[in-house]
């Protein structure tokens, strides 16, 4: 009888372990969701001195993560319990760290591209992002009311984007200049006169506007004359390791009723935190 009993029990706990394997989400058996991101993409993400504003430490370093990214990740590990902690990643090593297993997600700023979409899955879209430029009051594109009339500028835009690959080429003429390594360094091209204008996203320009007053955005939405890009190229997304579904899914749980207000409200929280807003 003890025999039988002990073998019951083995089959109870083999039945319970394949059931929570089954169930389980790889990487995240500790109840933790790794972030990547750049930490230095306003008001994407950006790193900070301190906690305030529900900044969320950053791993192996003594800085804090905010922003839109930040606090869409901490939404969505709420949904689902887990844990959340930030890395800091330099841009191009986003999706190899991903790929490889050194975070379970990216949040950052990154189109559902369909090349993207070769190496990654992804989870969203967590925002919809307009395409726009951005030069100085003083240039004389400043009154541009289309992408023809920045023909001949000089330009550029953050490496590995769409706004360098597929937008910028787009303008007749352009004298595209060699990409910025990151955001900050595109907006300083930008605000020091290096380039004529620059192509970006809504919300980055956006929060540019804030550190930088004299710089005017340029939006081409309606005119007839704006770039052409596809729902891929402007669709936010998460990326997740390739056939990682269960935490698509979980991800997706949560945006699945999200809508582009909401997506827009929570952006407008992030700029009006933002560490050049203060």
């Amino acid at each position: 009888m003890k025999r039988f009993i002990g073998i019951l029990l083995v089959l109870m706990m083999a039945f319970t372990g394949a059931v929570c394997a089954e169930g389980a989400i790889p990487g995240l058996e500790d109840g933790v969701l790794t972030v990547a991101m750049e930490c230095a993409y306003a008001p994407y993400n950006w790193a900070q001195p301190d906690d305030s504003n529900g900044a969320v430490p950053i791993k192996d370093s003594l800085l804090y993560a905010n922003g839109y990214d930040v606090m869409t990740a901490k939404a969505i590990c709420e949904k689902n319990g887990w844990k959340l902690e930030i890395k800091q990643l330099d841009w191009d090593s986003l999706i190899p760290a991903v790929q490889s297993g050194v975070c379970d997600a990216v949040i950052a700023g990154q189109s559902m591209t369909s090349e993207r979409m070769e190496s990654v899955d992804f989870a969203g879209p967590y925002l919809y992002a307009t395409i726009v430029c951005l030069t100085r009051k003083d240039s004389k594109f400043a009154s541009a009311k289309g992408i023809n009339d920045l023909a001949g500028g000089t330009c550029t835009s953050q490496s590995g984007t769409i706004w360098y690959d597929s937008c910028l080429p787009q303008i007749p003429d352009a004298k595209i200049g060699m990409p910025a390594e990151s955001a900050p360094a595109m907006l300083m091209a930008v605000a020091s006169g290096a380039v004529d204008f620059v192509c970006t996203d809504m919300p980055t320009a956006q929060g540019a506007l804030i550190a930088y007053p004299d710089l005017v955005l340029l939006d081409f939405a309606g005119s007839g004359n704006d770039f052409e890009v596809s729902d891929e190229e402007i669709n936010i997304g998460v990326s997740i390791q390739k056939g990682n579904t269960a935490l698509v899914d979980a991800i997706n749980a949560y945006l699945k009723d999200k809508t582009a207000d909401d997506f827009n409200a929570l952006m407008a929280e992030a700029i009006k935190v933002q560490p050049l807003n203060e």
